[in-house]
């Protein structure tokens, strides 16, 4: 996915000059040639977070596109006070752009694993939560990205990704997208873990269970139709994020649900409410925190 992503944004940089790229020492093997392609347009500020924040900011205020770029939540938590103080008080035009979101960089601990980043970014006024499912989402929501004016979070996999959706996607900010269609049951996810969801719908497909699949890749703002209508069109909700279950995406699935007084099942896969004191890959951390496909299913089956 972040091929996808430096891919597509390299040809609107090639339309758009207000485009910079601002990094902390990484990304090496992927922006090589929107550097090559722009030296001008391309600053590198060392591992400085808080300083490449800073620079993007100003960038921004001069009229520019400024594209923050980094690894897990080294461009979120190492440098919060800039992006709140600098680039959200401010509405600027800053593109926070992370790397392998949630457990991504399994086996390098808790210092490169993502897990709070959904909350905190979406408690940031003005701040836009992006989450792309696969690589089609990925792509569109960097066109998204760009247009947007203001700050803007786009949570970017890693790689090698599987596909959520089969066909052409209608993507718009605050607008989710069904990846199948269900009547019993749906399972609302964000990212990549999205595909997981999916796999799991299959699972409960051959148990005469039918879920409906929505990848919700904006997270702030939210779909709030499409949680109304899975509400009321099928038998209860269950959210999935790579993430903490605190304040991320099934809270906010869940604050729509009560504020629109819907009385449903419901429940939310995630991270639990501590830091992942164990190392691994990626696919087995997932399984570890109940992400795999038969995971999910389980807590379907207790929700209905």
């Amino acid at each position: 996915m972040r091929s996808a992503f430096n891919e597509e944004l390299l040809e609107i940089a090639r339309k758009d000059e207000r485009i910079f790229m601002v990094l902390a020492d990484i990304g090496y093997g992927e922006i090589e040639p929107f550097a090559e392609a722009f030296p001008d347009r391309f600053y590198n500020c060392g591992v400085a977070e808080q300083n490449m924040t800073g620079v993007a900011c100003g960038l921004a205020m001069e009229g520019k596109v400024s594209i923050t770029y980094s690894i897990a939540n080294f461009p979120t938590l190492r440098c919060l006070e800039q992006i709140r103080n600098d680039v959200c008080y401010h509405n600027q035009n800053v593109k926070i752009v992370i790397i392998g979101g949630g457990l991504a960089y399994g086996a390098l601990g808790v210092s490169h694993h993502s897990t709070e980043d959904i909350s905190i970014m979406r408690a940031l006024p003005d701040m836009v939560v992006c989450c792309p499912a696969d690589i089609k989402e990925a792509r569109a929501a960097t066109h998204a990205m760009i247009a947007h004016e203001g700050p803007f979070y786009y949570r970017c996999g890693y790689k090698q990704e599987p596909d959520v959706h089969a066909g052409v996607i209608d993507f718009q900010l605050g607008k989710a997208i069904q990846a199948r269609d269900g009547a019993d049951v749906t399972l609302i996810g964000t990212g990549t873990v999205t595909f997981r969801a999916l796999q799991a719908a299959e699972l409960l497909a051959a148990e005469g269970i039918s879920a409906r699949v929505v990848s919700m890749h904006t997270v702030k703002p939210i779909d709030r139709e499409a949680i109304i209508a899975a509400a009321e069109e099928t038998g209860g909700i269950v959210t999935v994020e790579e993430h903490t279950v605190c304040g991320g995406l099934g809270s906010a699935v869940a604050e729509v649900v009560a504020e629109a007084g819907l009385g449903i099942p419901f429940r939310m896969i995630g991270i639990p409410d501590t830091y992942v004191h164990i190392v691994g890959t990626h696919e087995w951390l997932l399984d570890y925190y109940g992400f795999s496909p038969e995971g999910i299913a389980a807590t379907v089956r207790e929700a209905l």
